[in-house]
């Protein structure tokens, strides 16, 4: 990094647990006063955000799906630098063009070069220096993310793209290190991990590119080819001016003699993009002769195009052998950096009719060869996109494991490979609730979840209604079973499902007393089937239903449990014996809801008469609904990210 100081460009690499140093603090805020705003976004999935810029990726896409017909919102972000001006032609014609166009100011630009001249380690002339790099290596993309953010909520948009090709998507280490360089925003890695954290959030948003199978080469042939009005707006020069009321390139740089060179090679023309004849034949002339930043067979295959034009003329000490690469000018689908099901099902058949026309054809990716196949008619091409959630209302099998024949089962178990598994409690909810509360609510959550989930949807398992309730034998009505009752139970369920295929289940538990034996059988699952077993009890979303309720200490028939059965079953709730039961214990660390509580265990009638822990007269049908969306979304998100990883992925074995 030629931006560094002496001292610190020296400095030794050492391989760490973690590298994070940093902690937010926002001691002006009133954490008493905190409540959380939950609510999952309504978004409509025919309206597409494109993070806009005057580059060739975001023209194409837009284009792209204008031309397929879906809802489509130019969104440019202002970064209140220079960088605006590669932004500033396309921004006034598609604010002259199309009514969907959006700009929102930023000041990052700004705040970034605030900060590089206070980091002591960085050089003091850093603005002299001309290189590609940044000095420090942000997550640019995200900077449009969330600025973006507001306008797609408020016009409902469910889906947001980004302009990334195919060789954007690379794992990179450095001495052992895994190495996030300046293109991780760029990856899709990226785009998944952006789609994991709106869909935790409520956002209902996702985040891909429909540019991933195409080079750079193919992408700049098919914007020419197919939409020039667009092309005529690119500008990816970084040291743009200005000039008769519109934005020129310099024609000096590394991206315009990308530019000019691949435009040239496919038969366009760069002067559309405002490239004057001198600049042209400049760009030309040094292609041959200095770097070019972009992947290999993409800036080989453009140099072999060129020389069979006639347009280098490098001498015959420098002349060598440039091979063609006819790769670059197909469709390319990777497991890893390019798979079909990387854009949501809809878009598919559309978007890849188009872009055979441009394309030499499309190749998929076997082991470490590539082999031609007909993109429309691969069964691939249905595959779902595993970043959406699945529409309510749906004619996809049942997804309850119960339900299904024996050769029903075994066609799913060749779809699914997780399942879901929920366990309750039959005990004293208090004098306002019913004994079954418990396991009601993990069926009703494992349900509901599933349905929720994207295509093909988790197996659910049957219920187990009993659980370990000893500290409630004190009141009539509790069913109570033993830890080695209930953790042998699930543990030869869960070696039945690993001998069915099933590779990851999920435990869903409906009542705190049941942790340690679930705990335990996962323990012994993971041990004797090598599958994935995880226990959730609320730890996925404890944390936010915490700052929704006004008293501490609301672990059981309180405020929560009346809320949440208000809200699917008010029918069995008798309010009118609710009551308030809050204890108060002298060390913080016994509080059940404190972060830093130990748990700990004790009979119910010890603390409460009517088996009341909490406060029940709080209890709302709405705050009940807003808790249910909690903990449906982040289980989903789990669930998910299940989905889409391997058993060697969940052990990090990633890299």
């Amino acid at each position: 990094n030629p931006f560094l100081t002496a001292d610190v460009a020296a400095l030794p690499v050492e391989k760490s647990e973690t590298y994070l140093a940093a902690r937010l603090t926002f001691p002006e805020e009133s954490t008493s006063a905190t409540r959380v705003r939950w609510s999952l976004w309504t978004t409509e999935r025919h309206r597409h955000a494109i993070l806009s810029s005057g580059g060739k990726d975001s023209l194409l896409s837009y284009g792209l799906l204008n031309e397929c017909g879906f809802d489509v919102h130019p969104l440019y972000v202002n970064e209140s630098g220079r960088h605006w001006f590669t932004a500033l032609n396309a921004y006034k014609y598609f604010k002259d063009t199309f009514p969907n166009t959006g700009r929102v100011w930023t000041n990052s630009d700004r705040v970034f070069n605030w900060m590089l001249r206070r980091m002591p380690f960085i050089r003091s002339d850093f603005a002299n220096v001309r290189s590609d790099e940044y000095p420090i290596r942000l997550w640019t993309v995200a900077v449009f993310l969330f600025g973006v953010l507001p306008l797609v909520r408020k016009r409902g948009i469910a889906r947001i793209l980004i302009g990334d090709e195919y060789d954007t998507t690379r794992r990179l280490s450095f001495k052992g290190i895994t190495h996030y360089d300046g293109l991780y925003d760029q990856s899709r890695y990226f785009d998944n991990a952006m789609s994991r954290y709106f869909m935790r959030k409520g956002f209902a948003v996702s985040q891909f590119s429909i540019l991933r199978p195409m080079s750079e080469l193919l992408i700049e042939k098919t914007l020419s080819q197919r939409y020039p009005e667009l092309l005529r707006q690119q500008i990816s020069c970084h040291a743009a001016h200005k000039e008769d009321d519109r934005i020129h390139p310099c024609g000096r740089c590394e991206k315009c003699r990308r530019i000019v060179g691949m435009l040239t090679a496919i038969g366009g023309n760069p002067g559309i993009c405002g490239y004057t004849e001198m600049q042209i034949a400049d760009c030309l002339k040094s292609v041959e002769t200095m770097d070019i930043h972009q992947e290999s067979a993409g800036a080989e295959h453009m140099k072999f195009l060129l020389r069979e034009k006639g347009m280098l003329n490098g001498g015959s000490k420098k002349k060598r052998t440039i091979r063609p690469r006819p790769e670059v000018l197909k469709l390319r689908f990777d497991p890893e950096r390019s798979p079909i099901d990387g854009i949501p099902v809809d878009i598919r058949p559309l978007l890849f009719g188009i872009l055979i026309e441009h394309a030499d054809g499309a190749l998929l990716k076997s082991g470490r060869q590539w082999r031609e196949f007909d993109l429309l008619v691969d069964p691939g091409l249905h595959r779902p996109f595993p970043f959406e959630q699945a529409p309510r209302v749906q004619k996809e099998k049942s997804y309850l494991w119960g339900e299904m024949t024996w050769p029903e089962a075994e066609e799913r178990f060749k779809e699914v490979d997780i399942a879901l598994l929920p366990v309750g409690s039959i005990e004293q909810h208090g004098p306002h609730l019913p004994l079954d509360t418990d396991a009601f609510d993990a069926e009703y959550l494992a349900h509901k979840v599933a349905e929720a989930c994207s295509s093909p949807l988790p197996l659910v398992l049957p219920l187990i209604p009993y659980g370990i309730s000893y500290e409630h034998n004190s009141f009539k009505g509790t069913i109570d079973i033993h830890n080695h009752t209930l953790s042998n139970l699930v543990y030869d369920i869960g070696m039945s499902v690993a001998r069915n295929g099933i590779c990851k289940l999920v435990i869903i538990n409906g009542h705190g007393g049941n942790i340690p034996a679930l705990n335990y059988a996962a323990q012994m699952i993971n041990r004797d089937a090598g599958i994935c077993v995880c226990v959730d009890s609320g730890e996925t979303s404890d944390v936010d239903i915490y700052k929704i309720t006004d008293m501490p200490n609301d672990v059981h028939a309180g405020e929560i449990e009346t809320s949440t059965s208000l809200a699917v079953r008010p029918h069995l709730v008798k309010m009118e014996l609710a009551s308030r039961s809050v204890p108060e214990f002298s060390s913080r660390y016994l509080n059940f809801t404190s972060r830093r509580g130990v748990l700990w265990y004790s009979y119910t009638q010890k603390f409460s008469a009517n088996g009341v822990i909490g406060d029940a007269t709080k209890a709302t049908p709405q705050k009940g609904r807003k808790i249910w969306q909690i903990m449906i979304a982040h289980l989903v998100s789990l669930v998910e990210d299940l989905k889409n990883l391997t058993l060697d992925e969940i052990y990090n074995r990633r890299y």
